[in-house]
C-alpha cells in the first residue's frame, strides 16, 4: 500500500490547483482521490492485469476532458501555464509507461500509447515510444508505417523514407508497408512539386532560384533524382522532370514487384495509385509502369490476365458511384469488354501450365457480366457464344462446358 500512498501524494499539488482555479470542487476531488485509490489499488496486486491499467488510462482522459470543456465554458483569463494545465496529460501518458513495463510484448498497447501521445501533440514522446517500440517488435510493419507517418505529417520525409526502407529490409513480404511506402513516395512527389513553386523552380524550365542547402542526413536518404533536382542547370532540369514522371515511384514499385511477387500486392498498388489526388498524366503513367511490371513478373498467372485485361473496364466503371452501372449505349464501353474478352479468350485457348485456373477466372470474368441485370443482351449472348467456343476445344477445361449450360439453363427453361 506504500505504493499508493506515494501516487496520492503525487496529486495532491495538481488537485489544489484545480480548486484553486474554480475548475473541481472539494467533493468532485474527494470522489477523484477516491477513483484514483482504486486504480492503484488494483494495479499493485501481484499480477495485475492490461485491463486494469486501460481503465485507469481511460479514467484520466475522460477528466482532461472534462477539465479542458470547463476551462472553456469559465473563459479563464489566460496566465502562465500551472501543474493542472498538464498534469492530467502527463498521469496518461506515465500510466502506459507502467503498463508497457509489465506487458512489453503487446504491440497494441504500444499503438495505443502513440495514438495517445499524438492526440494530445507530443511529437518528440511519439518518436521516443515508437523508437522503443521498434526495437521490441522489429517485425510489425503496423509501427514502421505509423513512425513513418508521424515524420511525414512533420515534414520530414526523409525520415519517414529511412524508416520505410529499415522496415522493408525486415519485412519485405509486407504488403501494408510496400503500399505505404509507394504511398509516401507519391505525397512526396507532390511536396516538392509546391517546393519547387516556391522557390520560382518549375517543370517548364523558367529561371531557378538556387534551393536552400539540404542537411547533411537528409542527404543519406535523398535518392539520385532528388540530389541532382537541387542542382541548377540542365541535369537539375531533367532530373525534376524525372520525378515529376513519377521516376522515384516507378522504382519503389519495381523493387516491391522483385520482393513481393504477388497479385495481391499489385492490386493493392493499383488501388492506391487510382485513389490518390495526383496529376492524371502521373497517375496514367504510373498504371502503365504498374501494369507493364506486372505482365514481366506474373507471367501466365491467371488472375494477372484478368488485372491486364478487364484494366479498361475497371477505369469506366470506376468513374460511376454503382458498382453494376453499364455504360449500354457507350461504344467505349463495348470496345472494352470486347478487348477484355478477346485477351482471356487468348490467354485460354493458348494452353497454359495452369489451363484450369485460366478457366476459372474466365468463367468467373463471363459470369460476372452475364449475371448484370443492365447488360445489354447482344453483349451477353456475345459472351456465353465466346465461352461455347471454348468449352468445345479439344481438352477444354471441364468449368468452361458447365459454365455455359449454367448459363444457357434459363432460355431452354423458356423454351
Amino acid at each position: 500500500m506504500e505504493r499508493v500512498q506515494f501516487q496520492q501524494e503525487q496529486m495532491l499539488a495538481e488537485l489544489k490547483d484545480l480548486v484553486q482555479k474554480s475548475l473541481f470542487n472539494q467533493s468532485e476531488v474527494k470522489q477523484i482521490v477516491k477513483k484514483r485509490t482504486q486504480f492503484e489499488t488494483a494495479l499493485v496486486r501481484r499480477i495485475p492485469k492490461k485491463g486494469d491499467f486501460l481503465r485507469y488510462a481511460a479514467y484520466e482522459m475522460n477528466l482532461e476532458q472534462l477539465r479542458r470543456k470547463r476551462v472553456e465554458r469559465l473563459k479563464l483569463e489566460k496566465t502562465a501555464p500551472s501543474i493542472s494545465d498538464y498534469a492530467l496529460v502527463r498521469r496518461q501518458f506515465q500510466i502506459f509507461e507502467r503498463a508497457l513495463k509489465k506487458f512489453k510484448s503487446d504491440v497494441g498497447l504500444w499503438i495505443q500509447y502513440i495514438q495517445v501521445a499524438k492526440r494530445e501533440g507530443a511529437r518528440s514522446l511519439v518518436g521516443r515510444i515508437t523508437a522503443r517500440a521498434l526495437q521490441l517488435h522489429p517485425r510489425t510493419p503496423a509501427l514502421y508505417i505509423i513512425a513513418a507517418s508521424h515524420e511525414l505529417n512533420h515534414m520530414s520525409p526523409s525520415a519517414a523514407r529511412a524508416l520505410l526502407q529499415r522496415g522493408l529490409r525486415l519485412n519485405a513480404d509486407s504488403i501494408d508497408m510496400w503500399r505505404e511506402y509507394v504511398r509516401m513516395e507519391l505525397s512526396f512527389v507532390e511536396g516538392m512539386k509546391r517546393r519547387w513553386t516556391v522557390l520560382g523552380i518549375h517543370e517548364e524550365g523558367h529561371p531557378i532560384v538556387e534551393a536552400e542547402t539540404t542537411a547533411a542526413e537528409d542527404m543519406a536518404t535523398l535518392t539520385p533524382e532528388e540530389i541532382a533536382a537541387e542542382k541548377g542547370g540542365d541535369e537539375g532540369e531533367r532530373a525534376r522532370q524525372a520525378i515529376m514522371d513519377g521516376a522515384i515511384v516507378k522504382s519503389v514499385i519495381l523493387s516491391a514487384a522483385k520482393a513481393l511477387p504477388s497479385i495481391n500486392l499489385f492490386t493493392a498498388l493499383e488501388v492506391l495509385i487510382r485513389s490518390y489526388p495526383s496529376q492524371e498524366r502521373l497517375r496514367t503513367a504510373l498504371l502503365d509502369h504498374l501494369y507493364n511490371v506486372l505482365k514481366d513478373t506474373l507471367q501466365g498467372d491467371p488472375h494477372a490476365v484478368k488485372m491486364l485485361a478487364t484494366r479498361k473496364l475497371r477505369e469506366l466503371t470506376s468513374q460511376e458511384n454503382s458498382d453494376d452501372f453499364v455504360m449500354a449505349e457507350s461504344e467505349e464501353f463495348v470496345d472494352a469488354l470486347q478487348a477484355a474478352n478477346e485477351s482471356f479468350s487468348l490467354a485460354v485457348g493458348a494452353g497454359s501450365t495452369n489451363a484450369s485456373g485460366m478457366a476459372d477466372v474466365y468463367v468467373e470474368f463471363v459470369e460476372q457480366w452475364c449475371k448484370l441485370p443492365t447488360l445489354d443482351p447482344n453483349l451477353r449472348a456475345y459472351l456465353v457464344a465466346s465461352l461455347r467456343k471454348l468449352a468445345r476445344q479439344p481438352n477444354a477445361p471441364p468449368s468452361l462446358q458447365a459454365a455455359y449450360v449454367q448459363l444457357t439453363l434459363p432460355s431452354k427453361k423458356a423454351l
